[in-house]
């Protein structure tokens, strides 16, 4: 690990969500570190303001005060413009919820508001793997592929539209409904008792096999003919490599997960989705995804 000087000046930009989301923990991580350090805060009202004052940093340390989200949105802005070798990234994360800051506890962020702040005033940089895939789209922790029609799938958006707009119809019906005659007010109480239920998933979104072709360093783990519950691919494996693991159909007994390390996996087969930390991507026929051994660096405690 790098030592970090704590006389560096810094950019602290803070994550819209964030600033809206828990005003009380930006304002104390802000006044940490401007407390220890020589900042220029930035309060960006989207991503294009987001992404623009990164690339105006200049020799400033660039903090992000934000979610995964945020995180993610950094490396992937200094990824694209090739600036990922010689700048260290700080964070502090600040979210809505737990599910929103996994991957920064599991990257070893300190979760407190003071905490963080205080490990990126005096931590150190660690040089980090990072997975990056055949469109130049990057993956900091996990990659998942869940099973055709799992959690990868988008769903619940046109069925959570159709209710709120049934329920919008019902509620003009009712107001109306003492002007109009026996039958029409029939029909208004059912459409209100239809919107109130819960919308019925469509029979293709249950969970069902892939089967998908997975290589690994040009060596097929799994074929077509072979049909898979789930696959993972986590970057950081000893060597600079990524931990593949899939785990096939069982018949029967359960079937053990097949594992793998390597440092180039490409996925193909029907049409997939994959969850690439916090982002759905797919569908594809197929991607390919490397492991660039210590891309990126992060500040974190010593």
């Amino acid at each position: 690990m790098t030592e970090v000087a704590t006389s560096d000046q810094l950019l602290v930009v803070i994550d819209p969500v964030a600033r809206h989301g828990d005003g009380e923990a930006v304002r104390i991580a802000k006044d940490v570190l401007s407390a220890g350090a020589t900042t220029k805060v930035c309060l960006p009202d989207g991503p294009e303001e987001f992404d623009r004052a990164l690339v105006r940093r200049g020799s400033r340390r660039p903090v992000v005060i934000g979610d995964d989200r945020a995180l993610l949105r950094a490396v992937s802005l200094l990824h694209r413009r090739r600036e990922l070798a010689g700048c260290a990234l700080s964070l502090v994360p600040v979210g809505a919820g737990g599910g929103t800051l996994t991957l920064s506890r599991a990257l070893g962020v300190p979760m407190g508001a003071v905490a963080a702040a205080r490990a990126v005033l005096d931590g150190s940089e660690r040089r980090l793997d990072l997975l990056v895939d055949d469109s130049d789209g990057v993956v900091l922790g996990a990659l998942r592929i869940p099973p055709l029609g799992g959690d990868g799938d988008r769903g619940g958006g046109a069925g959570a539209g159709a209710r709120a707009g049934a329920g919008g119809a019902g509620s003009s019906a009712a107001d109306g409904s003492r002007h109009h005659p026996h039958w029409l007010r029939t029909c208004q109480s059912l459409v209100r008792t239809l919107a109130a239920r819960p919308a019925r998933a469509p029979a293709s979104a249950s969970p069902g096999p892939a089967r998908l072709r997975i290589e690994v360093d040009g060596r097929t783990l799994v074929d077509l003919d072979q049909p898979v519950e789930a696959v993972s691919i986590t970057p950081g494996a000893a060597g600079g490599g990524a931990r593949v693991e899939i785990r096939p159909v069982s018949v029967g007994a359960e079937a053990a997960p097949l594992e793998a390390v390597g440092r180039t996996i490409t996925v193909s087969g029907a049409d997939f989705r994959y969850r690439a930390d916090a982002v759905v991507g797919g569908p594809v026929r197929t991607r390919t995804w490397t492991v660039r051994e210590g891309a990126w660096g992060l500040t974190l405690p010593r």
